[in-house]
């Protein structure tokens, strides 16, 4: 317990004391003589309290905030000698009893705490006091409102502070406080301003012309807002495609192999995110690490498959493309069967980062989430890392040669069976990489990778087999036109359109946007 000494006061406050001194220091010393006035008024009759509380809310003085909250919270006490203290603990001391309100000071209470809320130290607290105040819009609160979003900093309470004062001036009665809130709220691009704006039409025919000029503005903010998110959409679901088709276009692109498991091993690369994720909740220093670690491992160990598959079985059917397409479907019911009896048939989740989690808000209002950028850079770094690996190392420069000519490059020197060894193990990599990716948009399931097989050999054949440039080109640009497509034509259906366009184009241009000159353009 404790009286109104200001230290004192402030100790009740909390952590907020310090603010809370700051802001004292800078007001005007009338508005600290009304404080003091006022105050006694809380223990008085019940219409002295409703008249005190109003007036308090009313003077913005963050002084007011504990004690008006302590209040309604019934922990206000009347002292011996009239003055009133907050009640620390559970009992009451003795000679003091506690301040009872009725209905009337319930109301006023609720209005007061909302409008001092906008000048508390916490940003939760001004963001719900500036929702309140915008579902009442109250004439009354124009000033505290203006003064609120004059000293506010943060981008998110400006916005609901500049709803809030324009639905404030829409309620006022005076002609020029009016438009000052169409002008306000036509500024916004927010469809909640528009909501108002069109509400008050009715009721205000004078300035329908406004209102109109208003929600016209309006809605261009919005269109350009859908239009920024729907290709922040179809860059993700290109980012998506490109690490799902990244492998493929090395595997069946570079040594023309159909490996129908290549969503297997983008299931793969997702479980084994999830295994090293359950192994660092063990170590705590790790934890902040394991999904940076779990980007080596998928790719090591979808790699180290990939390359006891291609040594194992697909060596044998070089040169048969039904005989591998039917082998490697196998190999994918096989490897599907296997993490079912090893991690259950349920859905795995991989929790996030907390660096991937949320939403960004960008200029003009756009909203992306997180996640979903990383990926984008994700994929980025991935296809670079792959142009580098091909164009910078000897297995790169081996690679190719056989690409360009087999004999010729064996009598060279170069172990050919070992280059399409490790050329198969480097696709079945990225496609591991793709299911690290996955696990952060998706829930891991055995049959993950299922739904983006046809996907990745879309992108791969519109992209011109064993180009990346054009994986990356038809990654992106298949990503766009189904994201503008599903507004008006749905999922399933843009889908299928999709499908119909590519096939129409390869009957134009058989080879692709990219056509690859070498032993995989013959075949």
């Amino acid at each position: 317990m404790f009286d109104l000494a200001l230290p004192k006061l402030l100790k009740a406050a909390g952590r907020g004391g310090i603010l809370l001194l700051g802001l004292l220091l800078l007001m005007a010393p009338a508005r600290a003589q009304d404080f003091d006035a006022l105050v006694p008024g809380l223990a008085g009759t019940f219409g002295e309290q409703a008249e005190a509380v109003e007036r308090l809310g009313s003077l913005a003085d963050p002084r007011a905030l504990p004690l008006l909250q302590a209040m309604s919270d019934a922990r206000l006490l009347k002292l011996a000698d009239g003055s009133v203290a907050i009640q620390q603990g559970a009992t009451v001391p003795e000679g003091a009893s506690l301040v009872r309100i009725n209905n009337r000071v319930r109301v006023a209470l609720r209005g007061a705490l909302g409008r001092l809320q906008l000048v508390s130290p916490d940003p939760a607290q001004r963001l719900s006091a500036a929702d309140a105040i915008l579902r009442n819009r109250s004439a009354e609160d124009i000033p505290i409102l203006e003064t609120a979003l004059a000293r506010e900093s943060r981008p998110e309470i400006r916005e609901r502070l500049e709803l809030a004062l324009g639905g404030a001036r829409l309620a006022s009665t005076d002609a020029a406080a009016k438009r000052a809130g169409v002008a306000t709220l036509g500024a916004s691009s927010s469809p909640e301003a528009r909501n108002l704006l069109l509400a008050a039409r009715a009721a205000n025919p004078e300035l329908s012309g406004a209102i109109d000029t208003a929600v016209i503005a309006i809605d261009k903010k919005l269109q350009f807002r859908q239009a920024a998110e729907t290709f922040f959409q179809g860059l993700s679901l290109g980012s998506v495609l490109l690490l799902a088709a990244l492998g493929l276009a090395v595997t069946f692109g570079v040594m023309g192999v159909i490996n129908m498991a290549h969503g297997e091993f983008v299931m793969l690369g997702a479980y084994t995110t999830v295994v090293v994720q359950e192994f660092c909740r063990g170590i705590p220093a790790l934890q902040p690490w394991s999904l940076p670690l779990a980007i080596p491992a998928a790719f090591l160990v979808t790699a180290a498959i990939g390359a006891a598959m291609e040594r194992g079985l697909i060596r044998h059917l070089y040169g048969r493309p039904l005989e591998t397409l039917l082998l490697t479907f196998g190999v994918g019911m096989v490897l599907q069967q296997v993490v079912r009896l090893v991690f259950g048939a349920q859905n795995r989740e991989v929790i996030s980062p907390a660096w991937m989690m949320g939403t960004m808000t960008l200029p003009g209002g756009v909203s992306i989430t997180q996640n979903r950028a990383w990926i984008i850079l994700f994929a980025i770094a991935v296809l670079l890392a792959t142009l580098a690996a091909i164009r910078l190392t000897r297995f790169g420069l081996e690679m190719r040669a056989v690409v360009q000519n087999r004999r010729i490059a064996a009598t060279m020197g170069i172990r050919t069976g070992r280059v399409d060894a490790m050329t198969f193990a480097f696709g079945s990599g990225i496609a591991g990489l793709a299911g690290v990716a996955l696990s952060q948009i998706d829930n891991v399931s055995p049959n993950l990778g299922t739904g983006y097989i046809i996907d990745s050999f879309m992108v791969v054949v519109f992209g011109g087999v064993g180009s990346l440039m054009g994986t990356l080109i038809g990654a992106f640009t298949l990503g766009l036109v189904n994201k503008l497509l599903e507004p008006y034509a749905g999922v399933v259906l843009a889908k299928v359109l999709l499908l119909v366009g590519i096939m129409m184009f390869i009957q134009r241009r058989p080879k692709g946007l990219f056509a690859l000159k070498g032993r995989a353009a013959d075949q």
